[in-house]
């Protein structure tokens, strides 16, 4: 009942194939005993940047191409936007 019902979560193991040369690099910077921690913080890391790629590609054409402030002088347009608020440092 509960394997249908409660949501487990556990570590899973997994047998991943590397090049000879790719596992002596990740063992230099962080020794046999860290390849797993490094390994998954890589792997979080690519899918994290896909996932956002994922969400820039899915905006494309979302924003019309005319109608905005900046469209007869964009470099104005961001110029007053860095300068046009005195309490902006910078």
């Amino acid at each position: 009942m509960c394997a249908e019902q409660c949501a487990i979560l556990w570590d899973m193991r997994v047998h991943v194939y590397l090049d000879d040369e790719l596992v002596h690099e990740i063992d230099d910077r962080v020794g046999d005993r860290g390849r797993s921690s490094y390994i998954e913080e890589a792997v979080r890391a690519r899918l994290d940047r896909e996932r956002r790629w994922e969400l820039i590609e899915s905006s494309f054409g979302t924003i019309s191409d005319t109608g905005h402030d900046w469209d007869s002088d964009p470099a104005a347009w961001v110029h007053e936007q860095r300068h046009g608020d005195p309490r902006r440092v910078g």
